[in-house]
């Protein structure tokens, strides 16, 4: 087992940084800052981090297929042209629930976006329960609701073989699992297959490595962990010097490198001056794993 290097990449001070994905043709990694309400994308080259701003909380972004990227902005689904720094709405949802938001997002890989909602927060992790769903936006710009009653719509991930979802909806501090239909992304049967520990906090964003097994970021429990979600346990525990932890996925040239999002809101001065590094972006190298590389939104 090589030895685990856990080292800040970009000390950004994100409110909430989420949703890294790693954009192989950039030789970059993107990511958002929800409540910063930006578009972000770090060179490992440059060392430097570009911005787009956006009107709205921007929750996830995905590659597109045709170029340039799919984001979830406020309760749209949208198009972004980075070099233009151009949005263009797609679709919306929940608009009958102004107090919501979208959350994390992910492209599953048949090219179809899935994406869920939430309430805005009074506080991290304190909101108006019941209020979100997941939703699926199609090659065809058309979009399905998979389901509702969501509290905190999160990380997402798709089995090797394709026939197994993963979904956290993070107040039921479970990962859970539905079987699912690559033909026409319908899933059912949903089960728990890993409930966390009272340290680990809560489960927040999710990737896969290509041993199958998941790797879940613990809001609050300052760490990724590593699961396998046919045993349901816990195989390995990796420890980031921020307590907010939000999201995480494979990335750099052979997807040896995992990269970790963390978040500052709710962090008062004191605990900030015990963790300057909230807020920024983490590089993890040593596993002695890969990851699997982001789907592309088809349409």
């Amino acid at each position: 087992m090589s030895s685990i290097k856990v080292e800040c990449v970009a000390n950004e001070g994100y409110g909430i940084g989420e949703s890294p994905v790693w954009d192989e043709k950039e030789n970059a990694l993107l990511c958002v800052d929800i409540t910063g309400r930006k578009v972000c994308r770090w060179s490992p080259v440059t060392k430097q981090v570009r911005a787009v701003a956006v009107d709205a909380p921007v929750s996830s972004v995905a590659l597109r297929k045709s170029g340039d990227y799919v984001i979830t902005l406020g309760t749209r689904f949208a198009a972004l042209k980075w070099k233009e720094q151009l949005v263009t709405t797609i679709t919306h949802v929940d608009k009958d629930k102004p107090n919501n938001r979208f959350n994390d997002g992910k492209v599953d890989p048949a090219g179809r976006y899935f994406a869920g909602t939430m309430a805005e927060e009074i506080r991290p992790a304190v909101l108006e329960r019941h209020q979100g769903s997941l939703y699926t936006l199609f090659s065809d710009l058309s979009v399905v609701k998979q389901f509702d009653q969501v509290d905190i719509s999160n990380g997402l991930d798709w089995s090797l073989d394709h026939r197994t979802f993963f979904y956290i909806d993070s107040l039921s501090y479970s990962v859970d699992a539905f079987d699912y239909e690559l033909q026409t992304g319908k899933i059912g049967n949903r089960r728990s297959v890993y409930r966390l520990e009272k340290e680990e906090s809560i489960p927040d964003g999710m990737c896969i490595d290509t041993e199958g097994k998941l790797w879940v970021a613990c809001y609050d429990g300052g760490r990724v962990i590593r699961l396998d979600p046919e045993t349901g346990k816990r195989l390995q525990t990796v420890k980031l010097p921020v307590d907010k932890t939000t999201s995480c996925c494979f990335g750099g040239k052979d997807y040896s490198e995992m990269y970790v999002t963390s978040a500052r809101d709710g962090m008062d001065k004191e605990w900030l001056s015990r963790q300057p590094q909230a807020g920024g972006i983490f590089k993890i190298t040593g596993l002695g794993v890969k990851g699997v590389p982001p789907y592309p939104f088809a349409g």
